[in-house]
């Protein structure tokens, strides 16, 4: 991320780094391999078991060897035996699980409930380094009153629908994230490319006004038809120096966990598709 692109103590910067999409492709994955083996599996007991009874009719049907009794016609003007019907196998293919970045990226199938509850549920994150404790949320569907006059024409010009802002807090350094909903995938998209500026800092919960008309760190990035930007700095309203570290990683642990989050919200919807799907 770039830091300074309005003067060396002016917020700015970006981070517009592609989203791992690893996680999802691997519990997708996964997925397909355990019911693909158990699908093999159970067609390789039908065979068996098929197989097994051919066997008993045969043995059964054997003759005792060369000798027959008297009186009785040859083998060769016996009757033919019927002929057994083939063996039919019902079809077990299995249509590939429903794909969870289908239901981020599209308003028609991301159906389920969306706010700062659902999206942000826990009152703290952990990570590697330890926990953040959120301390304030809001959601509005007025995007552009809650982010920089440079950021609004990026949300607007392509038709944000929502935004929904969590503050998290750890060691007096402070960040909230604001998550910008979109119909399409594309259109999300296109807003973090055009991203410049910042989302407004939240205060509340015990967390005063901070990143306010002073150097803060900024990232953007965008995943399915969510668009999500951070803005990171001191609690007690000091500015960030060009040579911070603290700031710098505590937005990108709070970007990373938002990614998650709404991973997590098509890997939830795309579980209950499956299973609507089996039943």
């Amino acid at each position: 991320m770039s830091f300074g692109q309005e003067g060396p103590l002016g917020p700015g910067g970006s981070n517009q780094s592609t989203p791992d999409w690893g996680a999802m492709a691997d519990h997708t994955a996964a997925r397909m391999r355990r019911r693909r083996l158990m699908m093999i599996g159970g067609g390789a007991l039908a065979t068996a078991a098929v197989a097994a009874i051919v066997a008993t009719a045969v043995v059964s049907s054997g003759s005792g060897g060369n000798d027959k009794p008297q009186g009785l016609p040859s083998p060769e003007t016996l009757p033919g035996e019927p002929k057994e019907p083939e063996p039919t196998f019902s079809d077990v293919s299995v249509p590939p699980p429903p794909d969870p970045r289908d239901f981020i990226s599209s308003k028609a199938k991301d159906t389920a409930p969306l706010n700062a509850r659902t999206l942000f549920p826990s009152a703290t994150m952990s990570t590697g380094a330890g926990s953040y404790k959120k301390s304030a949320t809001d959601a509005t569907n007025s995007c552009a009153a809650v982010v920089s006059s440079r950021l609004a024409p990026a949300l607007t010009g392509n038709k944000c629908t929502q935004m929904i802002r969590a503050t998290y807090e750890k060691a007096g350094v402070a960040v909230t994230v604001g998550v910008a909903l979109f119909d399409t995938e594309a259109q999300a998209s296109k807003a973090k490319t055009q991203a410049s500026g910042n989302v407004q800092s939240l205060a509340g919960g015990g967390v005063p006004s901070f990143c306010r008309a002073t150097a803060c760190r900024l990232t953007a990035n965008s995943v399915g038809r969510y668009a999500y930007f951070t803005v990171s700095g001191y609690s007690s309203g000091k500015a960030v120096p060009a040579s911070d570290t603290k700031a710098r990683q505590a937005g990108k642990d709070v970007a990373d966990y938002t990614f998650a989050r709404i991973v997590d919200r098509g890997e939830d919807q795309a579980a209950a598709a499956a299973s609507a799907q089996a039943g």
